[in-house]
């Protein structure tokens, strides 16, 4: 037998392994790890979507196979959802997809639109799926550097007349996993007319845009763009809205060519989610939302502990404006470590785990991405125990 398989040869060691070790190892030993790694919600899932799960996991029929592309009510729900938050008008028979998350979301996608050595425009620092779905298609990844949302635009057609062949697609994902930045619909209008110019598929990944900190200005969607049917798929979840990451509920939506052949494909890979996850995520989004509000305002409030007791410790965040995450340059005087021997200093001698940017890409080697998941709390515990740490 081959000792490495084709589509395995051509991804790289996973980055978050090496950190993932020493943090089993600490817990292993007993340590107290307060845990700032993975985007993994920590607040419950409201209890009318309990209750809605629990009703219909009682029902016989419930349990029989699912529909791949989504139940006709959740279809139904999202496009409900896109029309009162975006004032998005979506066909929910051929303009929607329900996906097992957003992650299969994007992994099917490539797969449906990808030929081997198509090339794909892709920010970086990102998300890994986000290059890895489409390598794993046998795409191939340009990507930019996109530590601003303006830099990410502007080396866009450059990419393109540099790359052979032509690029098929650009993807987008704001508010951004990992800088945690935000975009206007200015950005999304010039995002749309470029890749109009140059005959490009947009993907945007909106997974956190339900997690914006200022109320005036709410995350907008591209699909809000004139003409963005025409060449764009919007794939969101329900994971981070609702705390709902392990019902791995996700939509593709937009183009309706596109989203065609996703459906094809999945009717080949799976029946969908267990219908009563299906049914209580319809609950989720047909139901009261001051829970989405609640949410939010925990996260901003432990954006706002986070910010002020880590600088007391000596570490300058920069204030994330959405998201779950804030984005952050390794301290000065630890620089030269880079991201991963960073973060695994901090879990040797703090307790602290954080996710090392190199993990979202070359561009990301300065930085650490650090998720809102742990209490006011124990984020001022960890801001201690970094103090010390920098004094020592």
């Amino acid at each position: 037998m081959r000792e490495e398989f084709y589509k395995i040869k051509r991804l790289p060691p996973y980055v978050f392994e090496e950190v993932n070790k020493v943090k089993a190892k600490l817990r292993n030993e007993g340590v107290d790890i307060i845990d700032f790694g993975m985007g993994n919600p920590d607040l419950p899932v409201p209890q009318h979507i309990i209750d809605k799960l629990c009703e219909n996991a009682n029902k016989p029929r419930t349990n029989r196979y699912s529909a791949s592309k989504g139940i006709p009510g959740l279809r139904k729900a999202i496009a409900g959802y896109y029309d009162r938050r975006f004032g998005v008008k979506l066909n929910p028979d051929t303009q929607v997809v329900s996906t097992l998350g957003s992650k299969e979301g994007f992994a099917n996608l490539a797969q449906a639109i990808c030929a081997p050595g198509d090339v794909v425009i892709a920010p970086n620092p990102s998300y890994p799926i986000h290059a890895f779905g489409f390598i794993m298609a046998g795409g191939v990844i340009r990507h930019i550097e996109a530590h601003t949302p303006e830099q990410y635009l502007s080396g866009i057609e450059r990419a393109v007349r540099h790359s052979v062949p032509p690029p098929i697609a650009m993807i987008l994902c704001y508010p951004s996993n990992p800088t945690a930045q935000v975009v206007d619909l200015d950005f999304y209008k010039e995002a749309l007319r470029i890749a109009k110019k140059h005959d490009l598929i947009i993907i945007s990944d909106m997974a956190y845009s339900e997690i914006y900190f200022d109320e005036n200005k709410p995350t907008p969607s591209i699909l809000q763009v004139e003409g963005a049917m025409d060449n764009t798929v919007e794939i969101t979840t329900l994971s981070k809205t609702y705390s709902m990451a392990g019902f791995r509920v996700g939509f593709a939506l937009g183009n309706e060519k596109i989203l065609a052949a996703l459906a094809r494909v999945k009717s080949y890979l799976d029946y969908g989610a267990y219908t009563p996850i299906q049914v209580a995520a319809t609950a989720a989004l047909n139901g009261p939302q001051e829970c989405v509000t609640e949410m939010r305002n925990i996260y901003k409030r432990r954006r706002d502990v986070l910010i002020e007791s880590f600088a007391n410790a000596g570490w300058d965040i920069e204030k994330p404006e959405a998201s779950m995450f804030a984005w952050t340059k390794i301290p000065e005087k630890y620089r030269a470590m880079r991201s991963v021997e960073f973060s695994k200093l901090l879990l040797e001698k703090a307790a602290i785990a954080v996710a090392p940017g190199a993990g979202f890409g070359e561009y990301g080697d300065e930085y650490v991405r650090i998720a809102l998941v742990e209490n006011e709390q124990r984020i001022r515990q960890a801001a201690r125990s970094i103090k010390k740490l920098f004094s020592e």
